[in-house]
């Protein structure tokens, strides 16, 4: 087996010494104390209840004022259609066009539903 120089975890020697940042942190006090029983649940301080009450405040108005803004978007939207739908109305009543016409007849795919109506006719003479 190989034996090892320096333990386990420690940085190589160059590194020890030729950074002054990097200082021995083992004698200064642990971040994080350690558990020596375990811990009973702690209820919230009134101080934290009062930031969980902002916060569902918040989210509960951010999706109030995202509805409103999802209808209002859905109102304009429709208004638009119900403005602009005579006008199309109109001009496929002006090109003489029928209303209830069937693509896949008129390009010959499905037989027509209008008897009398050949395929070669109703696609343009193709």
């Amino acid at each position: 087996m190989l034996k090892r120089s320096r333990p386990v975890g420690s940085p190589p020697a160059s590194s020890r010494s030729a950074s002054p940042r990097l200082a021995d942190t083992r004698s200064a006090a642990p971040l994080v104390e350690k558990l020596s029983a375990p811990r009973h649940f702690e209820p919230p301080s009134p101080r934290e209840l009062r930031a969980q009450a902002v916060q569902r405040l918040q989210v509960g108005l951010f999706g109030l004022a995202a509805m409103l803004l999802l209808v209002g978007l859905a109102n304009v939207i429709m208004q638009h259609a119900r403005q602009s739908e005579p006008a199309a109305l109109a001009t496929r009543a002006a090109s003489g066009a029928a209303g209830n016409t069937d693509p896949l007849a008129d390009i010959g795919v499905v037989p027509s539903p209008e008897p009398g109506a050949s395929p070669s006719a109703a696609a343009g003479g193709r």
